[in-house]
């Protein structure tokens, strides 16, 4: 759902927040040094601030608590403090009796800001800095209650009155276990549906509301509400907000609407963020909702307001989750015909002569991408092309510039090896260059003209989006010339990282837009609400631990991962940036740089951030941990994963699960296993050409393993042939890189030396124009060994190509490279003719018990028994009997284990 613009509302003082305003004077109180009285110690000052931090960042909230809750938050943060601070707060807000009384408290209460001479105080003196945000919240005291009629003061005191005898006992709190409780009570849907409309009374002055239906009336619902919600509430309304206003001004409301001690105003985005917080609480605890009591709230809600389209969505997860699935649909399609049109694109006035409601060019562009979700890519083109011709017809910029990013994103994700006869219109937005252009070169054009059109328009994340769809061209495809004739300056033909990290930048940057707590847009109104209910977190990894795990201590206060205020799709932006640099560093071959920005998502981002994404955060950092670790943590850490996402068709989970079982049941030797597992990751593609290339690229380069392992090397040769040409055809030129070392790799082991040495070559040139450069280490690791297979004359060569590649593949390189790196290594010094194994044994032994501890970790068995080969013909060589014996028995366990796979253990295989 789109970023709501925050309406200037209306600051109502109530008694929490003058409770709030009690506590700031106790911890700041005027010409107070170093500690103030109570407290006796640097920390329990601190804590009462970050605890009034966090109040006033939730001020702002939908639902207000109570005396009583108050107090009970006191207790937990206040430790040997608690009784004085609640005894305090009570003797303070029962001393407020008169106007006189509340003059004088807001007249103490501007002593406790910091004013023009604030600087020549002394250094340990406390001063609130008046554009803190405790500061900011004391001055909008201040000023609401200079603007408040005679009339509005007794009202105020009335409130404070009713707050103090409210009984926390009365009230209990609006939780998940009192609504299993309600589920249970055959009179808890009763309650709420006899609740009368009276209950939701609304206070404000006659011409207060005059002045805002006057001010606000060409605005629909986000500056005045609808005839028959200011029937409802009898001419009582909010001046300036966007008004969905109710007695919803407790947190609690299972203690019943009319119950109320007091009714405050509250603007639509409060609302909506309440909204979106209710419909993330559904998503997670679905059953544990009532059905009835809260279907009631929400018919009460949206007979007030009926321009909350959520309510419709909120009451199809309600229905949903309670197996009404009639309900359920019908609630849907209320839903997509109200809000079509008005939500999921910033916000923007509708173009001229074009209704808000049921605009076509919307409609095509939500139908194209339904399609490109379904793996349909020619009927999204034709309906997106369509989408531009109706967006330039009704000259819906908006609309065409998120059409246009639309199509770029297709144009990148699917693989289309050419547009003609797929699109023949002239609203082709690259129809007009006048020059045959190729699917590469039209998605450079859509990419550029796109950006330029959102920054025209000041479409800020639509910015932030198209720059990542730039970093990934660019990191995937070298730039070439448009056109084909005329002098042309010499370019390099490869791609430039800097480039890619500027663009990554600049996507990232769209945070800095929102850093500002008086920034125009709001999270949907929902961080308000979520600042107290993240005062608690576990101390400890986030990341691959039981989120039902005890907490250790239930005292301790983490206010490190606070909500912002800033929006959800923008932070669904910059966490989409961070797993596109790691993939990036992944690709150029940095895996520290990988995994620390795959951590960073995952701890950040994650909350944030669709579940697709964060399955591929977490599938990321499963393969680290089978490449860098073995497979024993990377089985553990998907057994977590699994439990926290679903396991269904396609998802990243399950493909990175198929991808460890096909490579231990390689490592081991098991290649029925093996090819099993290979087949259900081909079955997961879709039939449709183009459509998952990556997942069917995966699925053949294992296919072509398998049959390499099985010795079968004319089909795997064929096999990586119709690889290459289909990932030549669609520009996949980085799987191109990958797929000519596999050849050269079938024809090493082929013994066809030779004619392997070409297939390296073009792959270490593919990897320097790519800057790919752990898997240019692999190459010259590769042809190295082709060097030495031509015969010893050529182990020194071989030798000085592998030390040229050492830092890289040593200081990046995963368990099995490094292994593959080090049995070179020995088999160089064992083949070149001028070393003596005697003299130096040690430059032999060494890099062997490296390879065999590491390629253990594995369970490698065929390059575990080979290391094991060499280490005992070197013990041979020297001497050393019993480690001869010793390396000759581990050779004959694992050549063992390799050659009778049937033997093995097939626990980590059940888990398919």
């Amino acid at each position: 759902m789109a970023a709501i613009s925050k309406a200037p509302a209306t600051f109502a003082i109530t008694p929490h927040k003058l409770s709030i305003c009690v506590l700031v004077q106790v911890y700041a109180p005027p010409s107070q040094i170093s500690i103030p009285f109570p407290f006796s110690s640097v920390s329990q000052h601190n804590r009462l601030g970050i605890f009034l931090l966090s109040l006033t960042k939730a001020c702002d909230g939908i639902f207000e608590p109570t005396l009583d809750e108050l107090i009970a938050q006191l207790r937990e943060i206040g430790g040997l403090l608690n009784h004085w601070l609640s005894d305090h707060l009570t003797r303070r807000l029962s001393s407020l009796a008169s106007p006189d009384d509340l003059f004088n408290f807001f007249a103490d209460l501007r002593g406790i800001l910091g004013g023009t001479d604030s600087n020549v105080m002394d250094d340990d003196q406390i001063m609130l800095d008046p554009n803190s945000n405790v500061g900011m919240f004391i001055r909008r005291c201040l000023l609401a209650f200079n603007q408040m009629s005679f009339e509005g003061v007794c009202h105020l005191l009335t409130n404070i009155g009713a707050y103090c005898k409210e009984s926390l006992s009365g009230y209990p709190p609006y939780e998940l276990s009192h609504l299993d409780q309600s589920t249970n009570d055959p009179n808890s849907s009763c309650e709420f549906e006899n609740m009368e409309m009276e209950n939701f009374v609304y206070e404000k002055d006659g011409e207060d509301f005059e002045e805002s239906r006057m001010g606000f009336g060409r605005i629909p619902f986000q500056g005045q509400a609808p005839k028959a919600f200011s029937e409802l509430v009898e001419g009582h309304i909010d001046t300036n907000a966007a008004v969905t206003s109710s007695a919803l001004s407790s947190s609690d409301m299972s203690r019943g609407i009319g119950s109320l001690s007091g009714t405050f105003l509250h603007t639509n985005w409060q609302v909506q963020g309440y909204l979106s917080e209710q419909a993330d609480a559904i998503e997670k605890h679905g059953s544990s909702f009532p059905l009835n009591a809260f279907e009631s709230l929400l018919k009460k809600l949206q007979q007030l307001a009926p321009e909350l389209h959520r309510v419709h969505y909120l009451r199809y997860l309600n229905s949903l989750h309670h197996d009404d699935y009639p309900g359920a649909l019908e609630n849907l399609h209320r839903y997509f015909d109200y809000s079509a049109g008005t939500e999921g694109v910033e916000c923007v006035p509708p173009p001229s002569g074009c209704s808000s409601f049921g605009r076509y060019e919307i409609a095509l562009l939500c139908l194209g991408m339904m399609h490109f979700h379904l793996g349909h890519p020619k009927q999204a083109l034709e309906v997106l092309t369509e989408a531009v011709r109706v967006s330039q017809q009704y000259s819906d910029d908006t609309c065409l510039a998120y059409t246009l990013a639309a199509i770029s994103n297709l144009l990148s994700e699917i693989g289309i090896s050419k547009t003609s006869g797929i699109i023949g219109s002239s609203y082709w937005p690259v129809a007009g260059i006048g020059t045959s252009l190729s699917v590469q070169q039209q998605l450079f054009v859509l990419l550029r003209r796109s950006l330029k059109r959102a920054e025209s328009l000041k479409l800020k994340r639509l910015v932030a989006s198209i720059h990542l769809e730039i970093a990934k061209f660019d990191m995937t495809h070298v730039q070439r010339p448009l056109l084909s004739f005329g002098p042309k300056s010499s370019m390099k033909l490869r791609t430039f990282p800097a480039n890619v990290y500027k663009e990554l930048w600049l996507s990232s940057h769209l945070i800095n837009e929102f850093s500002d707590e008086s920034s125009v847009m709001t999270a949907d109104g929902a961080f308000c609400t979520a600042w107290l209910k993240s005062l608690r977190k576990p101390i400890g990894s986030l990341i691959f631990t039981q989120e039902n795990e005890t907490r250790s201590n239930l005292d301790a206060f983490q206010f490190s991962a606070q909500p912002s205020s800033i929006p959800g799709s923008v932070l669904q932006l910059v966490g989409s940036s961070y797993l596109v640099r790691a993939g990036s560093w992944e690709m150029y071959g940095s895996a520290p740089l990988a995994r620390i920005n795959a951590l960073v998502f995952a701890t950040c981002f994650a909350d944030s951030s669709s579940l697709s994404d964060a399955a591929l955060a977490y599938s990321k950092l499963i393969q680290h941990l089978a490449v860098y670790k073995g497979y024993k943590d990377a089985f553990a850490a998907l057994k977590i994963a699994e439990e926290k996402f679903m396991c269904v068709s396609k998802s990243r989970i399950l493909l990175v699960k198929l991808q460890l079982l096909h490579e231990c049941a390689l490592h081991r030797g098991h290649l029925k296993l093996a090819q099993q597992f290979c087949d259900e990751l081909g079955v997961l593609a879709s039939s449709v050409t183009g459509v998952d290339m990556e997942l069917k690229t995966e699925a053949s380069l294992r296919h072509a393993r398998t049959l390499l392992a099985a010795n079968q090397y004319s089909q795997a040769a064929a096999v990586a042939n119709s690889l290459f040409c289909m990932c030549y055809k669609f520009n996949m030129q980085v799987k191109n890189a990958t797929v000519l070392l596999l050849l050269a790799e079938i024809h090493k082991r082929s013994g066809n030396a030779v004619l392997g040495i070409p297939y390296a070559l073009a792959s270490l040139s593919f990897c320097q124009s790519f800057n790919l450069d752990l898997l240019k280490a692999s190459a010259t690791l590769i042809l190295a060994e082709l060097w030495l297979s031509l015969g010893s004359n050529h182990a020194k060569k071989a030798l000085d190509l592998l030390r040229s590649s050492f830092p890289m593949l040593l200081g990046h390189g995963g368990l099995e490279l490094r292994s593959r790196a080090f049995i070179t290594e020995a088999k160089c010094y064992l083949a070149d003719p001028s070393f003596s194994v005697s003299e130096n044994p040690e430059m032999v032994l060494e890099p062997l018990r490296q390879a065999s501890e590491e390629l253990q970790l594995l369970e490698y068995h065929e390059l575990a028994s080979e290391a094991f080969f060499l280490m005992a013909i070197v013990y041979d060589k020297v001497g050393q009997l019993d480690e001869r014996e010793e390396a000759a028995s581990s050779f004959r366990k694992h050549i063992t284990a390799f050659e009778n796979p049937q033997d093995m253990d097939h626990s980590l295989f059940s888990m398919l």
